[in-house]
């Protein structure tokens, strides 16, 4: 019984081997590095950057909602960067899932591609529903008008919509041919919708330049108590709530870091890039100028439009619903509406293509490693597309913006997005301390990589170039047959990374991780006791602290990989380790009914898992224990003649 545990353990935690040694896909490579970047300002600057910017400055920020976007930008660019360094790595379809599993194991890349495949599901049904009442506003809910009368749905528990939205539905089946069709003409329609959004907003940040006053940014209580007794309001005046102190940060540093936690999700979406790899004609290169160069032109959008927005309007007068519109109203600018409109729907059809095109592919890539049904990951020959999971998720998604009530599953889609930006982060920081090379670096090329052999429990293994540009590398290739030390948690035996530093960095981050988990837990659960300096609380998250800092300088004493790549994340290991953090802290202010939607979602994904997955794995048929433990992470792909050729080294 205890041996069937342990190789049911050991299953749970064998990691995807890379054979990189051909470039041959299965995929259409026709995506060019301008495609990638619409792709991603697509699905990034969806509909939010026309309604969040409203939002957030009148309940949360006032125009210090600048403030809360840079913020954003700026932990979004940590995990942006994260998965540049991967698409620079891993050059195979799948985005985070196919990351967690070079990585971290199978049980953990399952949980990852399966809360993906829940986000873009939610997102995609939300967006088509969020296009549908859009257009429906502009011909003054025609639409839905006759839809409550003919075909209303009065279910107890609010679980359905009020009305099956046909529209939304005709829409995700449109896009779904679309994608169907090939990625090509897919990439085309996002680049024009794409570039008709940046021109609206364009127009937006220009006209709010020019109408705008800086004086918007500097009012005061009498501002407020004016225009309050302007409007004949009968409700009672609530300064501290409406209109705070005044200037430019009215609701203080509070207010700023709660506008920049909603405004982080505001950048959620280039992922999407990721999951590219086998389409782009260059994907090393092209992957991570992708991902940075449009979380940048995200947050140019974002941080113009919201700085246009509060000069053109005082914050306390914006409507949350529409502000843009209300604005140029206020600015005697009325007939722009017609232009903002035009622009929302171009972000939405943007951002809706935006989610359902990783679908499939994330769908395609976890059935073609079999931990879905094989049958998902069949390929139209023609039009080189996953045909089979991208018509399944259509379908999927459109029945159920046609039929469900959205509201509550939206956050759903918030731990999907977090807990595969965490994987992602963590990935990297194993990675880059790990011994040898995934083998993908310098894929096709032999002037680039050199192959050594090294023997590993008398077996020859490939070794790579990277790893191998000076005297100590050569000698690091050689296992150290030595025992662990405690002194080699800070004091390495080598410049290089070696088998025993690649082991103390995977089980030292694992640590940090659970470390980070619990302080995140008591920050979400105390934050009034900390605040009010509670000593008993303060004390924990201290030793906390400390315990995460003990851990970062383990990991920052061990040798750091030497492998070339065309992208690297700077500051290892802080880089990743705070975005870890800040992933996690928000997923800790998510409530309890979300997370217990979670945990259905979750317990319908292990049965699959247990049941078809786990006995199904392409990893199962080579899986070998003994070969397994060569390294921690990698086992390079090897070849007889390279093998045969340096064994006279």
């Amino acid at each position: 019984m205890s041996g069937k545990l342990a190789t049911i353990g050991k299953a749970l935690l064998r990691r995807r081997v890379l054979d990189c040694s051909s470039e041959e896909t299965r995929f259409a490579r026709c995506l060019s590095t301008l495609d990638l970047i619409a792709l991603g300002v697509g699905s990034t600057l969806g509909a939010g950057v026309y309604v969040l910017a409203g939002e957030v400055a009148r309940e949360k920020a006032g125009p210090a909602i600048v403030l809360c976007f840079l913020i954003a930008a700026l932990s979004s660019m940590l995990a942006g960067l994260c998965y540049a360094e991967f698409g620079a790595r891993v050059p195979k379809t799948g985005s985070a899932y196919m990351y967690s599993y070079v990585t971290v194991g199978e049980l953990w890349a399952f949980i990852t591609g399966w809360n993906l495949i829940l986000s873009y599901v939610i997102g995609t049904a939300s967006v088509a529903r969020a296009w549908s009442s859009t257009f429906d506003n502009l011909v003054e809910q025609k639409i839905s008008g006759f839809f409550k009368v003919a075909m209303a749905m009065k279910v107890p528990g609010n679980v359905l919509a009020q009305y099956p939205d046909l529209f939304a539905l005709i829409l995700i089946l449109l896009l779904t041919g679309l994608l169907a069709f090939g990625v090509n003409e897919s990439a085309l329609v996002n680049k024009i919708f794409t570039g008709i959004n940046l021109v609206v907003l364009g127009f937006v940040i220009i006209s709010g330049f020019v109408k705008g006053d800086t004086a918007n940014w500097h009012l005061t209580q009498d501002d407020f108590e004016r225009f309050h007794n302007q409007s004949n309001s009968t409700e009672s005046m609530n300064v501290e709530k409406d209109f705070g102190v005044g200037g430019f940060a009215p609701f203080g540093l509070k207010g700023v870091l709660s506008g920049a936690a909603t405004c982080f999700y505001a950048f959620v979406g280039f992922d999407c890039i990721a999951t590219t790899s086998e389409e782009a004609k260059n994907p090393m290169r092209s992957i991570p100028i992708g991902i940075v160069a449009s979380l940048l032109i995200c947050f140019f959008a974002y941080f113009g439009v919201s700085a246009a927005l509060t000069m053109m309007m005082p914050y306390y007068q914006l409507n949350t619903q529409s502000p843009l519109p209300e604005a140029f109203s206020y600015v005697g600018w009325a007939p722009a509406r017609y232009i903002v409109a035009v622009g929302s729907l171009c972000a939405l059809s943007t951002s809706l293509l935006g989610s359902m095109f990783p679908m499939p592919r994330v769908i395609y890539a976890m059935a073609e490693d079999g931990l879905l049904f094989r049958g998902l990951s069949r390929m139209n020959v023609r039009t080189k597309t996953p045909l089979l999971a991208t018509i399944v998720s259509g379908i999927v998604a459109a029945l159920m913006a046609f039929l469900f009530d959205l509201a509550a599953l939206v956050d759903l889609m918030s731990i999907g997005t977090l807990l595969a930006y965490s994987l992602v982060a963590i990935s990297v920081l194993i990675l880059r301390y790990q011994p040898g090379s995934l083998g993908c670096s310098g894929q096709g090329s032999s002037s680039q990589t050199e192959k050594l052999v090294e023997l590993v429990d008398g077996e020859k293994v490939p070794v790579s170039h990277a790893d191998s540009g000076d005297e100590d590398s050569v000698e690091a290739a050689a296992p150290l047959q030595r025992c662990y030390t405690a002194k080699l948690l800070f004091v390495p035996s080598h410049s290089s990374p070696t088998d025993i530093s690649g082991t103390i960095v995977y089980i030292t981050t694992a640590v940090i991780s659970v470390l980070i988990t619990i302080l995140c837990v008591v920050l979400a659960a105390t934050l009034p006791q900390i605040l009010a300096g509670e000593p008993v609380i303060v004390t924990l998250c201290v030793v906390l602290v400390l315990l995460c800092a003990v851990c970062v300088v383990i990991i920052w004493r061990q040798p750091q990989s030497k492998e070339a790549l065309t992208f690297k994340v700077p500051l290892l290991p802080w880089l990743p380790i705070f975005s870890v953090f800040v992933n996690v802290y928000l997923m800790m202010q998510l409530d309890l009914s979300t997370w217990c939607r979670f945990a259905v979602w979750m317990v319908l994904g292990f049965a699959i898992y247990f049941c078809y997955g786990l006995w199904h794995s392409s990893e199962a048929t080579r899986y070998s224990p003994e070969k397994n433990n060569k390294h921690p992470i990698y086992r390079a792909a090897q070849d007889d003649s390279d093998t045969e050729g340096g064994s006279s080294l």
